[in-house]
């Protein structure tokens, strides 16, 4: 429970949280995109944490998949990092990180 009660409060606490891994590919690009657009966010780097897999568990009860990155902007579930690479794409990210 300790790990659902730590993403629910990162998710309520911070405007834009990033859970990811320093090793995924798509976790570096979503960041990159967020670095590009200079927004303030917090990444979670889960392969960094002894509670790695609760974290995962915890994600996917919320979002229905352990994979990451899981990005969540203004306490609401956005999606992984092709759903970024689409919302920036498209210019709708910029509005949702204001």
């Amino acid at each position: 429970m300790a790990a659902k009660e730590f993403v629910n409060d990162a998710i309520a606490h911070n405007h834009i949280v990033v859970f990811s891994k320093t090793d995924c590919g798509y976790c570096k690009m979503t960041k990159e995109i967020f670095d590009k657009l200079k927004a303030n966010y917090t990444a979670i780097e889960l392969n960094n944490r002894d509670d790695m897999d609760d974290i995962q568990n915890a994600l996917e009860e919320i979002t229905g998949a352990r994979s990451v990155p899981r990005v969540f902007i203004s306490g609401k579930f956005i999606g992984g990092g092709s759903d970024i690479k689409k919302l920036n794409t498209s210019g709708k990210l910029v509005e949702m990180i204001k």
